[in-house]
């Protein structure tokens, strides 16, 4: 049995380079623009650029959340570097790569076997990751408090 769910986003150009996006039933719009390595961009907003990295890595950050629930991994911090890269393929720009660097921080050296395993079920199960062209580097690291980085 297949569950499909569909998700609505709203654009409206402003002027300029510069558009709003709007969601029914999302409290906040988010402002988008062409950004500034592009002719007339704008600096200092949210691109689309930046926004397809942010999909993929705040992906990684709800899949590890539901992977570590159901595996009762007992966590004290999550956090996630995420960088794409843009460049020139077969004549069209495309985020070519994303890099995920996410941080599991632990309190005891004994969920660190526990953490290690949901890190590798986390990437291949993000859903965002999986609808992207883009190559996934996937760079974990876990940390115990008050010992050095595993």
């Amino acid at each position: 049995m297949s569950v499909t769910h569909d998700y609505e986003v709203s654009l409206h150009w402003e002027a300029g380079r510069k558009g709003v996006l709007n969601a029914p039933g999302l409290d906040t719009s988010i402002e988008v623009v062409t950004p500034p390595e592009f002719p007339n961009g704008i600096p200092g907003k949210w691109s689309p650029e930046h926004l397809l990295v942010a999909s993929v890595n705040s992906c990684l950050m709800t899949t590890f959340l539901a992977i570590a629930d159901n595996s009762k991994l007992e966590y004290v911090h999550f956090d996630s570097h995420a960088s794409g890269k843009l460049e020139m393929v077969e004549g069209k720009y495309m985020i070519s790569e994303v890099t995920l660097s996410p941080v599991v921080t632990i309190a005891n050296e004994e969920q660190k076997e526990r953490a290690e395993r949901v890190l590798q079920k986390t990437e291949p199960n993000c859903l965002i990751s999986n609808s992207v062209k883009s190559k996934i580097i996937f760079k974990p690291q876990i940390k115990v408090l008050n010992a050095s980085t595993v």
